[in-house]
């Protein structure tokens, strides 16, 4: 794999905020955190090696401006009872294993990129409580290191912790970033849902331990779940 400071940056997409909307959210929305899934037709609501099904974190569209993800739909699964950082496993030549989400060391999460997902699932998300979602454009300013803000947002330039990173998918390209979850995001839970083990609050769910999270996803869309989450801290 090409080290960092060999790569030319790259080029920057439009940046929209995430917002999280106060009040519960008791209908489907396509821009949610937990409630309704809108998966592919043929799609199943992704489960853990553990058994039980992933939680959705968060889904949005993607604006049509963000590139090759443009009208894109982004879902975030990860398992509640498995709270660990995903560690990559590379081929001999550097790129990502091939259909790596079937490997049961990564089957805690997965995250998708979907281009036919019309209608949401017939059940909600149980464990966290649903709120909406307002993409909102903002102007992702770069700091004196060439970094971007450290909020959630989709587009923009990641704020990288520490060095950048940089992956290809097992089909060849490289992958692109898409979206970034601030460290210490909690999720609000639904009262009475189990504890989530190293969880950073109490009452909140967290997405690979609390670290920082990089979305990279593969340009060519050469499957709905080749999107490679970056932990940092």
């Amino acid at each position: 794999m090409v080290e960092p400071d060999m790569r030319p940056p790259q080029e920057a997409f439009a940046a929209y905020t995430i917002e999280i909307g106060a009040e519960p959210l008791e209908w489907p929305s396509r821009n949610s955190v937990g409630g309704w899934p809108f998966l592919d037709e043929g799609q199943e609501w992704p489960e853990c090696f553990c058994g039980e099904r992933l939680v959705l974190f968060f889904q949005l569209d993607l604006p049509q401006d963000l590139g090759p993800f443009g009208g894109d739909h982004l879902l975030v699964f990860h398992c509640r009872a498995h709270n660990e950082v995903a560690d990559p496993e590379l081929s001999d030549d550097g790129r990502l294993a091939p259909r790596y989400w079937d490997d049961p060391n990564e089957s805690f999460w997965r995250v998708l990129l979907q281009r036919r997902a019309v209608r949401p699932s017939a059940e909600s998300e149980p464990s966290l409580r649903a709120r909406p979602l307002t993409l909102r454009p903002f102007t992702d300013t770069l700091n004196e290191r060439g970094k971007g803000a450290q909020i959630f947002k989709v587009g923009g330039t990641p704020s990288w912790a520490q060095d950048p990173k940089h992956y290809q998918c097992a089909c060849g390209a490289e992958l692109v970033y898409v979206c970034q979850v601030p460290e210490d995001m909690g999720f609000a839970v639904v009262p009475g849902q189990p504890e989530q083990p190293d969880s950073g609050a109490e009452g909140h769910y967290d997405l690979f331990l609390g670290n920082e999270v990089y979305l990279l996803a593969c340009p060519e869309h050469c499957d709905p779940a080749v999107v490679w989450p970056v932990n940092q801290n």
